[in-house]
């Protein structure tokens, strides 16, 4: 699996998910400016086949907030951080299982992938 990280999210979270033995682009390493529009961002994760990982609502909302039409982020896939920051690493690394699962049970079907990490659940959209 492949990883873009979010401006906001932290380096230990990419590395919880590197330790996975899981590729990852760093924001930093992304050649983005930081405060990028959101769909800029989206669309740097699209072009790398890679999973979005965000650590806020801007992603999720954005399609809704701004009548931006699912068909124009069709291939987005999205790992929701909801958790603190302090334990976004720690949260990824327990949810792995799930978050590798959900991503083999939705390879070559039209859907996206979307799970959501928090402090306390895990939630998958299917």
């Amino acid at each position: 699996m492949k990883f873009f990280l979010d401006e906001g999210v932290t380096v230990s979270a990419g590395r919880a998910l590197e330790a996975a033995g899981h590729e990852v682009i760093f924001f930093g390493g992304s050649g983005l400016a930081k405060g990028t529009a959101d769909p800029v961002i989206c669309l740097a994760a699209e072009a790398n086949d890679a999973i979005l990982v965000a650590n806020d609502n801007d992603m999720r909302t954005l399609a809704r907030g701004h009548g931006i039409t699912p068909a124009r982020f069709k291939t987005l896939n999205l790992l929701q951080l909801k958790c603190r920051e302090s334990n976004s690493a720690a949260r990824i690394s327990e949810a792995m299982s799930l978050i590798e699962h959900e991503w083999e049970k939705g390879k070559g079907r039209e859907r996206r992938f979307h799970v959501v990490i928090g402090d306390a659940v895990i939630r998958t959209h299917r």
